[in-house]
């Protein structure tokens, strides 16, 4: 826990002062109209730099050549399929990576849409694990400002004139709009979910403006955070002598992004709805079979505010309405013809044309007066369907139903409810924003790292059930049954399953092969599964959804947040630990050839182009055999159970638990009863080889065994708690003895250049044992010394610790740069530390270690990661893996600072206890217990838990 004053020095403070006078946040303060005084900020007029991408060394190179070779071949193949392959480092995008990201609208799953933080809509991902970085650039807020008199006229757009991708002036597109804003005097300010942009004085020297943007992301509130909607609300403040008439022009082009809107076939149409609710929808026909979408922009009429719409205007000479002339007609009138709301929709574009549209609001400011003006911005796509055939209903749509047009409802619930949303944003972040204990960096970076759950292609379904329109499961079968399986058992029993009626069966007997049914991953848990069914991506580089081995550091903020969305995802992949998919795999380090899902095994991740039923879309290596994944399985099940007290999730994973457990004793293999890693980059450092017993995988192995303990007793499977304490003593006597040296555990037993190196993430299994409420794994002095040495090494010996912690560091001082992932800075590994120190009582050296990110990352010095944090940077500044999920992981130091009650007052365990059993037992040899725990289990079939025929 942080100590009381600790860090009530403002370090790294971004008072709103020093952005904007003074004066102006007094006109503003009112009405969250003022940003707050926490926030990441940036001028308008700001330089987007190109970022620096990673590449690898000739030394590298040389080691990976097969592996790029069997990847080349690989992602040619999956392409010659009309599929992506979920690792590409091949194609690189044609919109170079920038620093020019803000905050992404919309709440979560539901595709999103991101907006830099000088007022482009980027960053497409409307389609499930597709995305478009580049801008487009006819999506715009501009505004027109008039006097009495005539004297003073104003028209510019909202946004500086220096964007990429404008074209020559003097045409008829967007080139020819009024881009005359320089923006000197205005400024963004981030705090996720919501972002602010203050225009101090531009356009009109006497005119303030501020924009708020608000999404609708609520922790706990599972029915308005799936919302696709965002809201824009612009107050407006005259200083002037004159009343000044102000128009606010929102402009939006029928597009997901790239060259979406030259398909052909959109159609536009406009709409007069309820409660003063106007615009248009936007009705896009997705190319390659991908579900339609439909757009709403809207604004609110009130007794101050006049709305009007264009549905239609294109960006060439050829269009009946152009860019250039609607322009004109803002210029010369402020707003469109009313009879524009009765012309019905419009003619499908043809291919290569661009349809847009556009909705003004218009309102008079009296002098010293304010007014208010509130768009709406919408967007439904109610079926996803992945390129393997399996569609679903996203989760808005258990509230708005499946049509396209729910976005018009949309629009209206958003304008009318933003309010609301607001309130409840500020009740969850204020206790923390008002925390005078902590640094100013880390209130606003906490916030923004959420950016990941809407940016990072998450997914969210209505239930846990496929729609009607599901795949061709008779064509998977008998592609399947053509197959050479060869089934590989997980060592837990071998005794035959009892036959079942219960269509979950994983497996039927036949013919000595085994015979894959669907997945259970595809049904229901309970009855009760009010939530829907979650997925997120590893990242946008690495297209995988909600890969594990990085969940475990980014799944604190699901737990804290939106704890049943976590306890789904363990519950899916409790599923799958005791499922087996025996379809061939080629796994391309190596160039071996496995099966697809090992029963017992945790998978790296639920899949890419069918998730949930095709698992494991990472190939470079075999993961069942990786040693962090189950451990990593029950330290997290243990920590969520242990936080919600959710005895009925405990009940329906345990069985999942235990066969985790069993599953990772074949790689104890002399008898010590700690886990051996083999030659290979065998966890979620996947380049990085690791030799004998690991600090990383031994450590979550202890912790695992603790944790497996602490959930048997509780369960009532005492004679499996006592089998993990006994396994527990001997484990961690062979640990210390093999790693200790006297200030850190080697990074491995081995012998290789790289076994003595300080690795940052030794003590990941520390970590979930403090998290979790469970007692510490080692001595104090260990804990404490292991940490100390990290930071004197890892974190302050590169660049004076303003980077973060490098992966691996040689006891001399150097960067082990063994592989390019030992060189390189991993964001929410640093974060992980950091969380680590909190609890071990090191705040100050946490709060150092994990300000490294924030200035390499979000401060103005640094790289420019700021809303696309990547998984790892190099000590020079060069990224890989732009919006990773990994960085979540600052939830982690969170949780650390306030552990929940639940955690406080957890059941303790003794590992010490007077033990029933030799510490020689074998898991395998004995199963009392499970099948009582696994008669309550009400999600399961009989058959895949191992009972006496």
């Amino acid at each position: 826990m942080v100590t009381t004053n600790l860090f009530h020095y403002k370090k790294n403070s971004w008072p709103p002062e020093e952005y904007i006078s003074k004066a102006t946040l007094q006109l503003l303060d009112s009405d969250s109209a003022a940003p707050p005084k926490q926030a990441w900020r940036r001028r308008l007029n700001s330089h987007a730099n190109i970022l620096k991408e990673f590449s690898v060394t000739f030394k590298e190179a040389v080691k990976m050549v097969r592996l790029g070779i069997r990847l080349w071949s690989y992602v040619r193949e999956e392409a010659s399929h009309g599929r992506k392959a979920p690792i590409d480092p091949f194609t690189r995008e044609s919109c170079k990576p920038s620093a020019s990201q803000g905050v992404p609208l919309g709440g979560m799953g539901s595709g999103s849409i991101s907006r830099g933080f000088r007022g482009e809509f980027r960053q497409w991902q409307i389609i499930p694990g597709t995305r478009d970085a580049s801008p487009v650039m006819a999506n715009q807020f501009s505004i027109f400002i008039s006097r009495d008199g005539g004297n003073k006229k104003y028209a510019s757009v909202l946004a500086p004139g220096q964007h990429e991708g404008l074209g020559k002036a003097g045409d008829q597109g967007i080139s020819s709009w009024g881009w005359n804003l320089s923006g000197q005097h205005s400024t963004y300010h981030a705090l996720f979910p919501r972002a602010w942009t203050i225009y101090d004085g531009e356009p009109d020297p006497d005119l303030k403006i501020s924009c708020r943007q608000i999404s609708p992301f609520i922790p706990h509130n599972y029915r308005d955070s799936s919302l696709p909607t965002a809201v824009f609300v612009y107050t407006l403040v005259n200083t002037g002598k004159e009343r000044a008439k102000v128009s606010l022009l929102f402009t939006w082009a029928n597009s997901i992004g790239g060259v979406s809107h030259l398909s052909g076939d959109h159609v536009n149409e406009p709409f007069l709805g309820e409660d003063g609710v106007a615009g248009v929808l936007l009705h896009h026909k997705a190319a390659k079979g991908n579900p339609p979408v439909t757009f709403a922009i809207a604004a609110c009429e009130t007794q101050n505010v006049s709305v009007t719409v264009l549905p239609s205007f294109g960006l060439s000479e050829a269009s009946c309405t152009t860019a250039k002339d609607i322009w004109c007609k803002m210029v010369q009138d402020g707003q469109f013809d009313q009879e524009n709301f009765n012309c019905g929709p419009s003619m499908p574009s043809l291919p290569g044309e661009t349809l847009c549209a556009a909705v003004s609001a218009s309102t008079w400011v009296e002098p010293h007066g304010k007014c208010t003006v509130a768009f709406a911005l919408a967007w439904s796509s109610p079926k996803i369907k992945f390129s393997k055939g399996s569609s679903y209903h996203r989760r808005y749509t258990k509230f708005y139903g499946t049509s396209e047009r729910a976005a018009q409802k949309l629009v209206h619930d958003a304008l009318t409810r933003y309010k609301w949303w607001e309130e409840e944003i500020e009740k969850w972040q204020n206790p923390i924003l008002e925390d005078e204990r902590l640094p100013e960096w880390y209130k606003f970076t906490l916030f923004n790292e959420l950016y990941f759950l809407v940016a990072g292609g998450t997914v969210w379904i209505d239930s846990p059930l496929m729609t009607g329109d599901v795949r061709d499961s008779h064509h998977q079968t008998k592609e399947i049954e053509t197959m050479d399986v060869n089934v590989i058992e997980a060592p837990v029993s071998h005794t035959k399953e009892c036959p079942s009626k219960d269509e979950s069966a994983v497996f039927q007997e036949k013919g000595g092969l085994s015979h894959l049914k669907p997945s259970p991953l595809q049904e229901p848990w309970n009855d009760n599964d009010e939530v829907g069914r979650f997925l997120y991506l590893e990242g946008v580089e690495y297209i995988m959804w909600c890969t594990y081995d990085v969940h475990f550091y980014a799944s604190f903020a699901l737990l804290d947040l939106f704890p049943k969305i976590e306890l789904n995802i363990q519950r899916d992949f409790a599923k799958a630990v005791l499922s087996e998919d025996g379809r061939k795999v080629k796994f391309l380090a190596e160039g071996n050839v496995g099966i697809r899902k090992v029963r017992g095994a945790v998978p790296h991740d639920l899949g890419m182009h069918d998730p949930w039923n095709e698992m494991n879309a990472y190939n470079i290596h075999d993961t069942s055999k990786w040693k962090d994944l189950n451990s990593k399985f029950v330290l997290q099940v243990y920590r969520d159970f242990a936080a919600t007290r959710d005895m009925s999730f405990g009940v329906d994973v345990w069985p999942a638990v235990r066969i985790a457990m069993e599953y990772m004793e074949q790689f104890d293999r002399d008898d010590d009863a700690l886990i051996e890693n083999d030659g290979f980059p065998d966890q979620t450092y996947d380049t990085w080889t690791v030799h004998g017993v690991s600090a990383y995988c031994g450590c979550l192995w202890l912790a695992a065994l603790q944790a497996a303990a602490a959930m048997a007793l509780q369960l009532g499977d005492n004679y499996f708690a006592e089998l993990c304490k006994s396994k527990f003593v001997k484990a961690k006597s062979a640990f210390e003895a093999k790693l200790w040296n006297d200030s850190y555990f080697n990074y491995d037993s081995g012998s290789s250049s790289n076994s003595k190196s300080i690795q940052a993430d030794q003590l990941a299994g520390q970590w979930y044992t403090a998290s979790a409420g469970l007692p510490p794994l080692f001595d104090e002095v260990k804990i404490r010394s292991s940490l100390q040495k990290i930071f004197d090494f890892n974190v302050m010996k590169v660049r004076g610790g303003r980077m973060g912690a490098v992966n691996g560091m040689h006891p001399n001082g150097k960067v082990d740069e063994t592989c390019m992932q030992s060189r390189e800075i991993w964001s929410g590994v640093t974060y992980a530390v950091a969380a680590t120190m909190i609890l071990a009582g090191m705040e100050d050296q946490a709060f150092t270690t994990a300000e490294g990110i924030f200035l390499a990352g979000w401060s103005e010095e640094g790289y420019g990661y700021w809303f696309q944090t990547p998984e790892a940077w190099t000590t020079d500044g060069h990224f890989r893996s732009l919006i990773y999920m990994r960085p979540l992981a600052i939830w982690g130091m969170q949780w650390a600072l306030s552990l929940p009650k639940a955690i406080l007052e957890a059941p303790k365990i003794n590992i010490m206890d007077k033990l029933l059993l030799s510490p020689s037992t074998r898991f395998a040899l004995h199963e009392t217990g499970v099948r009582k725990i696994a008669t309550k289990a009400k999600c399961f079939g009989a058959s895949v838990f191992h009972c006496a025929c």
